[in-house]
């Protein structure tokens, strides 16, 4: 990969896309949050889940993982195939933990992370955002992988407020963090200093001192620590400390005229340096991060995905561990929001994710922020229809998700960072928008219906009696065989949706074929299609300016 790579989206099995697209020692900082169902019941996840699962029920990861063919497949080959220290570091944590959903997860991410680790630079770090449920697991496997010595730190981040009441007996200690575990390729992997406010009450209490300017700042000590014979100098009528000046007489006289000296009202004080508020950075960032808040139901960089991290957070750890110009990787890239962070602070991006509707989400956010200032490649979708057809017969879910995002339209029923997919809780409704095209901001409902396979009339009849039945405004039926004349007449048929805020007609059903949309076309609709909440662009780090 040369230093000209572009920007990319990859849609796929991230372990598949490691190992064919993604080379050797070719990424600065990896970012990674990957699934993991941690509200189950601790004796679910450890439960023992030792027997067979057909094959078509395997799904490569989901938000709980299962100890199925795949899973073991995957463990064997760690055991047969991996360095000594991985097998029986693997093969250790069987013994311990069993065959359960717990061991599924360090199985699956295992073989990730050894390939995480192969395309890390010499100078690479590696962050991985998780909770208490799995934390002290991972940090064995990496401390494996990465080596005991490339430990950088597990990072706090405080991500709710935890003031919620129970009456209720406790049997456990409420959870309000999270863990991102930091992991250095070698011992040349860069730290920058990144920094936060200050304290107000820190302020108070350490800058309580205002000069004639108005300018608050601190004391501080300007005894040398050791004996310094030659600073043994008197200044302005004070005597030196018993070890001498820490500076000598030219500094202490240019500080002076730069009025960075505290002068004592005795004679019999000492002489101290001054030390500015408004020159330092901010305080340093350590290892608890309690200031930046989770997103918010209202934050205007909110996009409704349910896993979605804040912006800030992001653009901390990738100004702490890259330079402008480095390649990020997020091989679950849900959302986007790592590689938003990383085009907005001037890096090339990876993101990597499983499901077409992640990918469309990232286009949409990426859009959104930057308009068409950002360049990027999407990779393993559809482009044609030999390609959809092949989707398609691969996997049904997947080519609707696909199909309904070319429309930037949301499926209905199934979670937005979850691979499985399901009809709605509607019959027949396989997605939906929604807009607003009038006075009262009522929010009117467009219901889509999604055909891989062969098409006729009554599919056409059964959509309009789910248009009156759901009391929708517009039915769009998308299809990827060709529709027949008598599908096209029956749509005219179901008449027009007048939009009173365009003062104008859209045909109520509409029929789109996958060839139309790929070369474009998109469905009549008002304009004020909200569906997709906008990341609507802000500040970096929200409405603050960055401390980096």
């Amino acid at each position: 990969m040369s230093e000209t790579f572009q920007n990319r989206l990859f849609c796929g099995d991230n372990l598949e896309i490691l190992r064919e697209y993604i080379p050797d020692a070719s990424v600065d900082l990896i970012y990674l949050d990957p699934p993991f169902n941690s509200n189950r019941n601790y004796n679910v996840l450890f439960r023992d889940e030792s027997g067979i699962e057909a094959d078509a029920q395997i799904i490569a990861f989901e938000d709980t993982w299962h100890w199925d063919r795949n899973a073991r497949n995957t463990y064997e080959n760690l055991l047969t195939e991996t360095p000594d220290r991985i097998s029986r570091m693997i093969e250790a944590l069987r013994t311990i933990i069993g065959a359960n959903q717990m061991m599924a997860y360090l199985v699956m991410m295992t073989a990730r992370l050894l390939e995480l680790h192969r395309v890390l630079k010499p100078t690479g770090s590696l962050y991985l955002h998780c909770d208490a449920t799995a934390s002290h697991y991972l940090r064995i496997v990496l401390d494996t992988i990465f080596g005991v010595k490339n430990f950088r730190g597990q990072i706090i981040w405080k991500r709710t407020t935890g003031r919620s009441h129970t009456n209720k007996p406790m049997k456990r200690w409420g959870e309000m963090t999270d863990f991102i575990l930091h992991y250095a390729r070698s011992e040349a992997a860069p730290l920058q200093p990144v920094y936060r406010r200050n304290d107000p009450n820190y302020i108070e209490k350490f800058f309580r001192h205002i000069d004639d300017k108005g300018r608050r700042y601190r004391i501080d000590n300007l005894a040398s620590p050791s004996k310094r014979p030659n600073l043994m100098y008197e200044y302005k009528g004070y005597k030196p400390p018993e070890n001498g000046w820490a500076i000598s007489k030219a500094v202490m006289e240019q500080w002076d005229k730069e009025e960075r000296l505290h002068f004592p009202k005795s004679k019999s004080g000492r002489i101290q340096r001054k030390r500015y508020l408004d020159e330092l950075a901010g305080e340093v960032v350590q290892n608890l991060w309690d200031d930046i808040p989770p997103v918010s139901a209202h934050a205007a960089e909110r996009t409704g995905y349910p896993t979605q991290k804040p912006l800030a957070l992001l653009e901390r750890i990738i100004a702490a561990s890259s330079q402008p110009g480095d390649l990020v990787l997020d091989p679950f890239c849900g959302c986007g929001t790592a590689i938003v962070a990383a085009q907005q602070l001037g890096r090339r991006w990876i993101g990597i994710d499983i499901t077409h509707l992640a990918i469309a989400m990232n286009r949409f956010r990426l859009h959104d922020r930057f308009d068409n200032a950002v360049q990027y490649e999407v990779v393993r979708v559809p482009k044609d229809l030999p390609t959809a057809r092949e989707l398609a017969k691969a996997d049904r879910y997947q080519f609707q998700w696909w199909a309904l995002s070319l429309i930037k339209a949301r499926p209905a029923g199934g979670e937005l960072d979850s691979k499985k997919g399901k009809k709605g809780a509607d019959s027949g409704i396989d997605g939906t928008l929604v807009f607003v095209d009038d006075a009262d901001e009522k929010a009117k409902r467009v219901v889509i219906q999604v055909k891989s396979g062969a098409v006729k009339v009554g599919d056409i009849r059964d959509l309009k009696g789910v248009l009156e039945r759901e009391k929708a405004a517009i039915a769009i039926f998308i299809t990827l065989e060709p529709p027949t004349a008598p599908m096209r007449q029956e749509a005219l048929e179901a008449g027009s949706y007048y939009s009173v805020g365009m003062n104008k007609r859209y045909p109520r059903l509409q029929i789109l074929t996958i060839e139309e949309l790929l070369e474009g076309t998109m469905p009549e609709l008002p304009p004020s299609n909200i569906t997709f909440k906008r990341d609507r662009r802000a500040p970096i780090n929200g409405d603050q300016q960055p401390l980096v």
